[in-house]
């Protein structure tokens, strides 16, 4: 059995270390361990939230996905955005978030609706649905872990929720 190229718990990007005599790996070629203190906070950001990224374009050569974490503070919520183009899937990690839409499906003006989760829950948020996340716990943070369908982070800040027009997609 050949020696183990990482220990336990260490990070191991072979785009960031170059072995002597040999000519870097390319970044498609290998797995890459991303530690839990590695994440990358320098992502798209939301106010009222905080972003880090651990699967990215940037951090691992991804090409078709962004993963990470979002840190929503106790009593407070997120500005109305959208991800673009970018499904979005949301596993509820610790706390009880919200997150909150319009909906216009039924008769008469778009109803806002509230889904409220636990640890273990998971979202889906469609491509270019406005929304927001709400933590309203007075004193426990609420994390989540979030797959995106694009390489990065996408977040368009919105001036207020509405429900979206099928019709434009967006």
């Amino acid at each position: 059995m050949s020696k183990p190229l990482t220990t336990p718990g260490e990070g191991f990007h072979p785009h960031l270390h170059e072995a002597q005599g040999s000519a870097t790996t390319p970044l498609r070629t290998r797995l890459h361990h991303i530690r839990a203190d590695g994440l990358d906070g320098d992502t798209a950001q939301t106010g009222g939230m905080r972003r880090f990224s651990a699967i990215s374009g940037r951090t691992v050569g991804s090409e078709k996905l962004w993963m990470g974490q979002t840190h929503v503070a106790p009593a407070t919520a997120s500005s109305d955005h959208h991800h673009g183009e970018s499904e979005t899937a949301i596993h509820v990690v610790s706390g009880h978030p919200e997150f909150v839409f319009l909906d216009d499906s039924g008769e008469g003006e778009p109803e806002e609706i509230r889904l409220r989760t636990s640890p273990g829950d998971y979202i889906f948020v469609p491509p270019f649905v406005p929304h927001r996340e709400e933590n309203p716990d007075p004193t426990e943070e609420a994390v989540v872990v979030i797959a995106r369908s694009t390489q990065e982070a996408i977040v368009v800040n919105l001036p207020r929720l509405y429900a979206l027009d099928l019709d434009t997609n967006a």
